[in-house]
């Protein structure tokens, strides 16, 4: 339909082997490649952290005190230790790569004769790549076809204009970016007008933009509110731990005139005290959620959005593609004062033949708009022999806007010079290009009303016959169109939304519908999917409200309808100004200061505009509203599990410390070394950050209000229940201690009946915080994997520790019988109830509080 004919090989664009194989000689489609972290940036980064230096200065103590083995087994333990946070940098840094590749921009490429879109990394020289309004340029390429087509080339050149381009006519020579009516696009830069065939030639570092060496980096790690929090309480507990680790090592060597000890003891505080896995538990969190999130198809193109998804209250998504399956079908027709009924598995009726060819006329060659497609679909049912306008060759489009909301096609006829533009719109705006009478737009407006209750879509097609010699106007407004028909389009609901709708009025989030469609229209949908009640604002209403008279109506609105995508901004920052945290969804270039604008923009990853993209935090990939709320529920459950994580870390720490200061102050030998600590380091690490992210969601989730904006994930509930959690756990292993010394029993076997308690007694302390909620784990013991393979790793080393020769010269363990194995066993499991019980009074404190 474009001027411009390819030869026959060409519209097939690619065959998969070819890419393949372009693929295979070119490689990936990136600037400058990739620079992955070297396992050596990962070590020195694991070796400067605290935690590995006091180990390793505890491991040269022990040698100046002749004993080489507790100093051989601290080396091993930080080879655990930095091996298991090696593994978690390692696992992080895969989960964020393969976000980029994600982020990258998508690209519509013809390949064995279909149109597929892709990876933007994935483009080929040779391939055909179809480019439209919003749109990133994927590669340098040459200008096959073209309507209206007009590039901001600033990222290269620093001009803010736009440029034209024309068609290639087999140039040799390449022209320079930021030329006018030059016939070549380039990577990176913005299509800000029509649409367009391109032939790419350059990809990755052979592009304009890879000579110039710039790299677009999507994903970033960026300062958040929850990171800066952590870095503050790490800074405390840290400057705590120094300062109590130093009145330790004093009062050890006043006590006992053993200054080089009492710096090991001091030490040993040291480590107990000090929280160097809150910040690696929050990255590694952060990093595999978005993985998670990107599992239920939505990408996190910045990563904090992911604490922001459990305060959204206000979800404001659109209709068409989102709610429903943007899957469009003509089913009915108004034409000449008669409605038809279509049925899309029967001929096309021979009085609609001229409707089906006016819809080709304004339908673009490659169509990519479900509902320019179905207008194809509908020319294909008119034989050729009675095709009007068969043959006729495109001479000039008039691009949609927001004056004009409305498209049209001027086309000529191949046999003469008789001309036709074909329009196509919002059944307004074609009224105004018809200059229809008052009371025939009445008459029209009321059928609009009557599809609208049915569930339509509704556009509106007009013609215009241009007399011989006239010169085509520049704009739509300049032409006399004669009204043609009214089309009613059905778009069928998306499965299972009815459920999510439900899950967002439990979860306390209330969504609204914002939509170009009427209000009949939204309606109806709404109406299908058991939508919230609520009132309906017009764009137009919107348009006539002040900024105050909107933030008092949309508190109570549910359907926007007939909104351009500039009210957009208008709504999210009304709703703002309402206390409300907004989530908004959207595709198109003008809904970027929307998306910007919300608490979390969310753009559509198959039908989103590049521009749309790089203005949200989120990406829909299969445009599915059931998608938007896996995502919060998987937000909820990253933020809930980061919250226990640190809660037990938080508790965890407290009985250590209470065990490392209790002999120094009862003058009794010392319970901890720098081994033991070593050793507990080797479970709480993996607990932390690998069996808590790998807690599933409690079943109540969906069911809490939103977390308030700004609420630091340690509460004051958090640090209140964790603080009394690790003082029973403290007061059950010091109760042991105690019985050991009155028992009469050796300095071994004192020790390992603390350290055995201390662990049993971790375990209660880790089933307690998995779940702050349900009582004894509600049975979910057997989902959560890593925890099953942490109790099996904790009993063996337990055995190896206490039941061999080595393992209790090494840590100065002694055998227990069966009975004191029993009674640490008890201890641990008294704590356990306690913890539940403390659990249970906290959860009715908190319910009456509600109440």
């Amino acid at each position: 339909m474009l001027e411009r004919r390819l030869s026959s090989r060409d519209p097939q664009g690619l065959s998969s082997q070819e890419a393949a194989g372009c693929l295979l000689k070119f490689g990936y489609n990136e600037i400058g490649g990739r620079k992955r972290k070297s396992i050596f940036s990962f070590l020195f980064d694991v070796v400067k952290e605290p935690m590995i230096f006091l180990l390793l200065v505890s491991g040269v103590i022990y040698l100046f005190l002749g004993e080489p083995k507790e100093a051989i087994f601290l080396l091993i333990g930080i080879f655990f230790v930095v091996g298991i946070t090696l593994y978690q940098e390692r696992k992080t840094e895969r989960t964020l790569e393969a976000l980029r590749d994600f982020s990258s921009p998508r690209a519509l490429v013809i390949r064995d004769g279909e149109q597929k879109r892709i990876a933007g990394r994935e483009v080929v020289p040779g391939d055909l790549v179809i480019i439209s309004q919003g749109d990133r340029v994927p590669a340098d390429a040459r200008v096959l076809r073209q309507s209206g087509l007009m590039v901001d080339e600033s990222l290269l050149t620093g001009e803010s204009l736009p440029v034209s381009k024309t068609l290639w006519q087999g140039e040799l020579g390449l022209d320079p970016p930021g030329g006018d009516g030059f016939p070549f696009v380039f990577s990176g830069t913005l299509v800000v007008g029509g649409h367009a065939l391109i032939e790419v030639f350059a990809t990755g570092n052979r592009t304009e933009i890879g000579k110039v060496g710039r790299e677009l980096e999507k994903i970033r790690i960026e300062k958040s509110p929850l990171q800066r929090g952590i870095s503050k309480v790490v800074s405390y507990l840290a400057f705590f731990g120094l300062a109590t680790c130093a009145g330790v090592a004093i009062l050890f060597g006043l006590f006992y005139g053993d200054w080089l000890r009492g710096f090991l003891q001091g030490l040993v505080l040291a480590m107990s005290l000090l929280p160097e896995e809150f910040p690696v538990i929050m990255t590694v969190f952060l990093a595999i959620g978005a993985w998670r999130i990107s599992r239920a198809h939505v990408l996190t193109r910045r990563i904090p959005a992911i604490e922001a998804l459990g305060s959204i209250t206000r979800l404001c998504v659109d209709k068409t593609g989102t709610l429903t399956m943007n899957k469009m079908s003509i089913r009915t027709v108004y034409y000449k004062g008669k409605r038809f009924l279509i049925d899309p598995n029967l001929a096309l009726p021979r009085d609609l033949e001229f409707i089906g060819e006016l819809g080709g006329l304004v339908s673009v060659e490659h169509p990519t708009d479900p509902m320019e497609k179905a207008f194809s679909e509908l020319a294909k049912k008119i034989p050729e022999r009675r095709r009007v306008f068969n043959g006729w060759s495109l001479q000039k489009e008039y691009s949609f806007g927001e004056e004009v909301m409305a498209r049209a096609q001027m086309w000529q006829s191949t046999k003469g010079e008789e001309r036709v533009i074909a329009a196509l719109g919002a059944p307004e705006a074609i009224f105004k290009l018809c200059k229809l009478k008052s009371g025939v737009v009445i008459g029209l407006e009321n059928e609009i009303l009557n599809l609208a209750k049915d569930g339509f879509r509704i556009v509106a097609l007009a013609l215009s016959r241009l007399p011989k010699g006239k010169i085509a106007p520049k704009t739509m407004q300049g032409v006399l169109f004669d009204f043609e028909a009214l089309v009613g389009f059905e778009d069928p609901v998306r499965p299972m939304v009815r459920e999510a709708i439900l899950e967002c009025k439990e979860a306390g989030i209330k969504v609204g519908m914002v939509t170009g469609d009427y209000a009949g229209t939204a309606q109806h949908v709404a109406s299908a999917i058991d939508f919230p009640d609520g009132q309906v604002l017009s764009g137009e209403e919107v348009g006539r409200m002040t900024d105050e008279e909107l933030k008092k109506r949309v508190t109570g609105a549910t359907i926007f309808a007939r909104v351009v995508p500039t009210q957009k901004l208008r709504i999210v920052q009304a709703l703002k100004a309402g206390g409300a945290v907004v989530a908004m969804t959207g595709d198109g270039v003008n809904d970027a200061p929307a998306l910007k604008a919300a608490h979390v923009g969310i753009a559509m990853g198959e039908r989103g505009t590049d521009v749309a993209r790089e203005a949200s935090s989120l990406v829909l990939l299969d445009d599915n509203f059931n998608s938007i709320i896996r995502a919060i529920r998987l937000g909820r459950r990253i933020f809930d599990n980061l919250r226990k994580a640190m809660s037990y870390v938080f508790s965890v720490h407290i009985p250590i410390a209470g065990l490392a200061i209790l002999p120094i102050i009862v003058r009794q030998p010392v319970i901890f070394f720098p081994i033991h600590i070593a050793l507990i380091e080797l479970i709480i690490d993996p607990t932390a950050s690998i069996v808590f992210e790998a807690e599933p969601g409690e079943k109540d989730l969906m069911r809490r209000p939103p977390r308030k904006v700004g609420e630091f994930i340690l509460n004051r509930r958090t640090i209140i229940l964790s603080a009394i959690e690790g003082l029973v756990a403290f007061i059950a292993t010091g109760f042991l201690y105690f019985f050991a010394l009155s028992s009469g029993f050796p300095e071994e076997v004192v020790r390992t009946i603390v350290f055995v308690s201390f662990v049993f007694v971790n375990i209660a302390l880790i089933f307690s915080n998995l779940s702050k909620r349900a009582m004894l784990r509600d049975g979910g013991v057997f989902k959560n994997m890593p925890l099953l393979w942490l109790l099996a790793v904790v009993v063996l080393f337990l055995f190896l520790m206490i039941y061999t020769p080595w393992g209790r010269q090494v840590f100065h363990f002694a055998s227990l019988n069966f009975s004191v194995l029993a009674l640490c066993f008890g201890v641990g499991a008294m704590a356990g109830l306690v913890l539940e019980g403390i659990k249970f009074l906290f959860g009715r404190i908190e319910e009456a509080r509600v109440r």
